[in-house]
């Protein structure tokens, strides 16, 4: 299947209308954003002489949030340019241009009547062929389509995004009962490809799947905060990667989320759910309702459960003491559990180990955590046709590792079933059946195939695949996948002469055992397959260079030691740009250092379009040494002909402060700008489906006949470029914006960026580029100041400016 979707229609630009607008911006689809007329002109319109008729006014409160776009932090777009694809307007004069899109969304206030309004009014203006959708996050199609007609019933469903749209993964779909299956699957294949959604089918039930269960278990820790006594920061402490759940842990989430949306939220679930035993959870405790009275609904108001105080050095942020209602500095959590999950790296057993645990802290954990494994499964069958969906949405709508199906499984099944019976609480009837059935998890492997447990038949079933997506976990369960494989990185076996070099080691950062797997990779390639993918399915593609290793051996001053291992991460890039075959690198998250220089040696990049992408060397005191330096002074003078004489130096200068600043892109086309990806590069706005792509773009180019580069000699800036650049050095430094040591280091990348002391326009070799790259890496290694930023950025996670 594949639509071509022309123009999108929303009504309502608020911070959802907005956001779905700027994330079909970022994917290249035009908008056109409605919301309703203002009735009072602005101090500014008065004194401009305008009038409410005039039509800057009435579509100002559409433009206005539009222009919000520009100045929102995360950046909703890839790139402010992009705003031009949306164009804005009002209900009034503009609503029956919505007949001109092919989709229209309702992201009105989330209020019955002003949504069965609209939807009355689009009676008149819809056409056949159009979906229309609602981005309620709980009112049911019932309701909202009370009373319109059975031509506009089957072209509706709700699609409810999750804010931030650009960030948050998931897209609930819902159907009504007279939703046509084909506008669904046209629906679905939007979300999937060209908005890089992961689509979740839910069933319409109060609040659907992700936020029925997860605004149930926000309720439970609420009230579990009241009735036990615990600070925000031990919740914190305790909610985040400890248990698979956002770093930031629970109150810092809720900050960002608003305490108002939480509140509206669990209102109407709990409205909805009367008779059920979570409403009860679901009322907020008093401390809530003190901190609404008070104003302090999280960073929309600048003061929640945590609050900024102080600027500059002195800034910092401070807690909230849930009793006295004042802020102080945070304090630090110490429970046993905590202690013991810091050293286990797998999710699995690190959740297990602080539920199990029976100090206070794994005691609270279990409380929760087993509730929400309990209610899960409770609602199962009512909100979801099966597991999958409500493990997806989990992990896609809330960003929990494990959705409540795996950690049922992470746990033990038997394990907390049994413990269930021990306090007197039921085990879900759900759990009983798969035991029944001689099951002891919800998920397996049988035959090397996938399996989950499947609630209609009762039985394990293979696990659908995901149209356009190659899952590594799932192609890694036949025993015959991993061809090649050590500590850091493997080789997997995709299928159709293609094979994909994965690295899974801590942060996926780059060693010397990774670059000699892949040297390994390219050997084995050259004999027996067609293309080659560099790719994983890891949080981030790569942080880097193994810093530790370098530390380590520049500490003792094992020079040999480093100069080898620098020429051989030099050689593997370069077998990299010259390989006979075809290598496609998929970066994701962030890609630094090392891997951005491994990515730019591949003839093609297909990138996630949340790719963050940077040669970062120069914050920790070196310079790209990978064969990065070497390859951006070819690159930036891509484009220009041989035979014409161009004033190259501007262009030497923004590569020189792409590197001396260590820029990092804010997304994979922002990468593009700034010269990390070329014009034939492209990125997937699924990162689900960014290796399935990849291996279709391999094999294209080795079906098309694919040829590497050929070396040439590269023309250099020499004596001219570095001139220039050491001026521009020593008005920063007079100016106080650099340091001596800054001014050092920016001169050995500018030696190796202008090839060297040499005149001027003179040619020379790739391998002598190489050579000068790496003398001026090994002599920044030995550097005391370079070496205090590594051990700086090392322990702290930032860049030390010395």
């Amino acid at each position: 299947m594949s639509v071509l979707l022309k123009r999108v229609g929303i009504i309502g630009s608020g911070v959802m209308g907005s956001g779905i607008a700027a994330q079909l911006a970022n994917a290249g689809v035009p908008s056109l954003v409605l919301d309703i007329v203002p009735t009072e002109l602005t101090a500014e319109e008065q004194a401009a002489g305008l009038t409410l008729s005039d039509r800057k006014v009435r579509n100002r409160i559409a433009h206005s949030s539009v222009q919000l776009l520009l100045k929102s932090k995360p950046a909703q777009l890839f790139e402010p340019s992009l705003v031009q694809l949306i164009e804005v307007g009002n209900i009034e004069d503009d609503f029956a241009r919505l007949a001109e899109v092919d989709w229209i969304i309702e992201a009105a206030p989330e209020k019955v009547a002003i949504k069965q309004s609209l939807f009355e009014r689009l009676e008149g203006v819809f056409r056949p062929g159009q979906i229309l959708s609602s981005n309620t996050s709980g009112i049911s199609i019932k309701e909202m389509m009370a009373g319109r007609s059975k031509a506009l019933q089957k072209q509706f469903m709700v699609t409810h995004f999750f804010n931030p749209p650009r960030y948050m993964r998931l897209l609930e779909i819902v159907p009504g009962p007279e939703t046509d299956p084909g506008l669904l699957e046209k629906a679905a294949w939007i979300g999937t490809h060209i908005l890089g959604k992961g689509i979740v089918y839910a069933k319409d039930t109060p609040n659907f799947i992700a936020n029925r269960v997860g605004v149930a278990e926000i309720g439970r820790i609420l009230n579990a905060v009241e009735e036990k006594g615990f600070t925000v920061e031990e919740v914190d402490g305790l909610t985040g990667k400890p248990i698979g759940r956002p770093k930031s842990g629970f109150f810092r989430l809720m900050d960002i989320v608003g305490l108002d949306t939480l509140v509206n939220n669990s209102k109407y679930l709990a409205d909805k759910l009367s008779s059920d035993p979570t409403a009860r959870v679901l009322r907020m405790p008093a401390f809530v309702q003190t901190m609404m009275e008070k104003n302090l609904r999280g960073e929309k108001t600048q003061a929640g459960f945590y609050k900024r105080v102080g600027s500059g050095a002195d800034k910092e942020i401070h807690a909230l003491n849930l009793k006295t209602f004042e802020y102080a500095s945070r304090q630090k959590v110490s429970f046993p559990s905590l202690e013991t999950a810091k050293v286990i790296e797998d999710v699995r057993a690190r959740v297990k180990a602080v539920a199990g645990s029976k100090d206070r802290g794994g005691e609270f954990v279990w409380d929760f955590l087993s509730a929400t494994l309990v209610y899960s499964a409770e609602v199962a069958t009512e909100i979801s046709e099966d597991i999958l969906n409500i493990d997806r949405a989990m992990q896609w709508g809330f960003n929990w590792e494990l959705g409540p199906f795996e950690l049922w499984d992470a746990l033990g099944v038997e394990s907390v079933a049994e413990r269930l019976k021990a306090e007197g609480r039921e085990v879900p009837a759900l759990v009983r059946e798969l035991l029944s059935a001689g099951c002891r998890s919800f998920y397996g492997v049988q035959n090397e195939v996938p399996t989950y447990y499947n609630f209609h038949s009762r039985r394990m079933e293979p696990i659908p695949p995901r149209p356009g997506v190659v899952d590594l976990v799932h192609v890694k369960t036949k025993s015959s996948a991993e061809i090649l494989r050590n500590e850091v990185a493997s080789l997997v076996d995709l299928g159709d002469g293609v094979v994909c070099f994965e690295f899974h080691s801590k942060m996926n950062t780059l060693s010397a055992e990774v670059v000699t797997l892949l040297h390994q990779t390219l050997d084995r390639a050259d004999k027996e397959f067609e293309a080659i993918l560099i790719a994983n399915q890891g949080e981030n593609f790569s942080a880097g260079a193994n810093l530790v290793q370098l530390l380590l051996a520049a500490e003792e001053e094992d020079w040999d030691t480093i100069d080898q291992m620098i020429a051989r991460f030099q050689n593997v890039s370069m077998r990299i740009k010259y390989f006979p075959k075809p290598i496609v690198a998929c970066p994701h998250g962030l890609t630094l250092g090392g891997a951005c220089e491994f990515s730019l040696h591949s003839h093609r990049i297909r990138a996630a379009a949340e790719t963050y992408i940077g040669l970062v060397e120069c914050g920790v005191g070196l310079i790209p040494g990978g064969a990065g330096t070497k390859e951006m002074a070819i690159r930036y003078r891509e484009g220009i002909p041989d035979d014409t004489e161009v004033n190259a130096l501007p262009l030497l200068q923004r590569t020189f402060e792409l590197i001396g600043m260590a820029k990092v892109s804010g997304s994979a086309r922002e990468g593009q700008v700034m010269g990390l990806l070329r014009d034939h590069d492209s990125w997937s706005m699924n990162k689900d489906c960014q290796i399935h792509d990849a291996k279709r773009l391999a094999l294209a180019m080795a079906e098309l006949g694919f040829r590497p580069p050929r070396e040439k000699p590269v023309k250099v800036a020499g004596r001219e470029g570095l001139a220039m650049i050491e001026v521009g050095l020593r008005n920063m430094q007079v100016a106080g914006y650099v340091s001596d040591y800054d001014v050092h280091l920016g001169k050995k990348l500018a030696y190796v960026l202008c090839g060297g002391d040499v005149a001027g326009g003179t040619e020379v070799s790739e391998r002598y580029l190489v050579d000068i790259e790496r003398e001026a890496f090994l002599h920044l290694c030995g550097q005391p100041k370079t070496q205090e930023r590594i051990r700086y950025t090392l322990k702290t996670g930032k860049p030390l400016r010395n």
